[in-house]
């Protein structure tokens, strides 16, 4: 059963996309990691614009469009307030003059030595009162004056917000793998179901495909680019199989129509002739072999659906007419013929000859297989037939290969090709009934199931 489950591919499919996915959050994440590490200046820097976006769209300028004050959010000014000697602002005119700071200071010489044009949209290092920092510059516009902002965070700082960013992730990670890697287990069978559905919906039809219906051919709608032209393969393999077969047909249909006109010459030459010695025998090969190929004909007849002309047959009229054909045989071995019917029994359908052919065979083997004095009961009802002999039964070892094609009991007390009980089985699949076999305490009991 494991093995089983292991070698299918929509379990193979879950397997290598799970950990595709898993091996892929990690991979991700393990990336993240080492960036935030090696350049930690890239996490520093997306705050310092954050915090000049903030300074910009809280400016409040004077009547000449000057920067006068800021007015900063709550987050962003406790920052500025909470730690002034590792995050601080200005704004300059373009001269580079301080006009507004986050805190008062004396000392208003440059943060950075080059010129604010040449610095803009850039972070670069500095040293202010002797402490290393990153200063970021933005130029920014109020109508037609030019003004510049800038924010600048202490390398210490910039440190200690990589590291608190950075050791969470691994453990953060850790969760978010394994609960990711849960949830997409669990769905990635409804995509694969559905993504295979159409696999499923062609082996079913496959399945199906039998020798009384090789015209079937396999639907490509839907099915993958890769796995079609092994469909196209497998349906040129059926055209292949569907020609070999219906010569095959062809053959055995014309073999055994060309034998019976000759049989029948032979029989009457030898009844003509009456210095034959051992006639008798000679007669019964004769109506053998003639019974032989007349079963071949029937077979190959039976075996192409397009030979039924189904439509409303009575079936005790077909049950009738059988036990009166058989009547002089089952006379000649002192077997009584008896028929249990209702006369407004429903009608069935299906082919009449078919029909006739296969109570003929089972009725056959029945009387066959009756001893002398012994009864055969045909039972017609709505559903089924019936057909109970009082011989010796079949033993049930032997009940698999009954309907096999030229299979007979090793025992069999009377003579036949082993056909007729194969013709039976042609006929009811091809009216998609049911056949089976009882072994009774007395005898055996054939049913037909409609």
């Amino acid at each position: 059963m494991f093995r089983h489950w292991i070698l299918r591919l929509s379990t193979r499919l879950w397997v290598t996309n799970v950990a595709a996915f898993a091996v892929s959050l990690a991979l991700l994440s393990a990336l993240s990691v080492y960036f935030l590490d090696r350049y930690p200046d890239f996490l520093g820097r997306r705050q310092q614009m954050e915090s000049i976006r903030h300074i910009v769209d809280g400016m409040r300028f004077d009547a000449a469009g000057r920067p006068a004050s800021v007015r900063l959010g709550e987050h962003p000014a406790v920052i500025f307030r909470l730690l002034p000697a590792d995050v601080k602002y200005r704004v300059l005119d373009a001269t580079g003059k301080v006009l507004l700071a986050s805190a008062p200071s004396s000392d208003d010489r440059p943060w950075l030595t080059e010129d604010l044009a040449t610095v803009a949209g850039k972070v670069l290092p500095a040293t202010i009162d002797g402490k290393a920092y990153a200063v970021a510059t933005q130029r920014a516009l109020n109508g037609s004056v030019v003004y510049y902002v800038q924010v600048a965070h202490s390398r210490q700082l910039v440190d200690a917000l990589v590291r608190t960013r950075i050791d969470p992730i691994p453990k953060t990670i850790a969760y978010v793998l394994v609960i990711a890697t849960i949830i997409f287990g669990l769905t990635l069978p409804l995509t694969i179901g559905h993504v295979l559905k159409p696999l499923r919906e062609v082996s079913r039809a496959a399945r199906e495909i039998e020798p009384r219906n090789l015209k079937t051919r396999l639907s490509s709608a839907g099915i993958p680019s890769e796995i079609k032209p092994l469909i196209d393969a497998f349906n040129d393999a059926l055209t292949r199989l569907e020609n070999g077969f219906a010569v095959q047909q062809q053959f055995l249909a014309a073999a055994a129509h060309e034998l019976q006109t000759p049989l029948t010459l032979v029989r009457g030459q030898i009844e003509l002739q009456p210095d034959i010695s051992q006639k008798a025998p000679l007669l019964r090969e004769i109506d053998l072999m003639a019974r032989q190929v007349k079963q071949l004909l029937h077979l190959a007849e039976v075996s192409e659906a397009q030979n039924f002309s189904f439509g409303d047959v009575n079936g005790v009229d077909v049950a009738r007419d059988v036990v009166s054909l058989l009547a002089g045989k089952a006379d000649a071995k002192q077997v009584t013929l008896h028929i249990e019917a209702r006369d407004s029994a429903s009608p069935i359908r299906a082919d009449g000859g078919a029909l006739f052919i296969l109570l003929k065979n089972i009725l056959e083997n029945a009387i066959n297989a009756s001893p002398s004095g012994g009864v055969v009961v045909l039972t017609v009802l709505e559903t089924a037939i019936h057909v109970e002999d009082e011989g010796p039964g079949i033993r049930r070892e032997h009940l698999p290969l009954l309907f096999d094609r030229y299979w007979r009991a090793p025992d069999s007390r009377y003579d036949g090709a082993g056909l007729g009980l194969a013709i039976c089985r042609e006929i009811a699949e091809a009216h998609q009934w049911k056949l089976t076999v009882d072994v009774l305490m007395t005898g055996t009991r054939f049913s037909v199931w409609f």
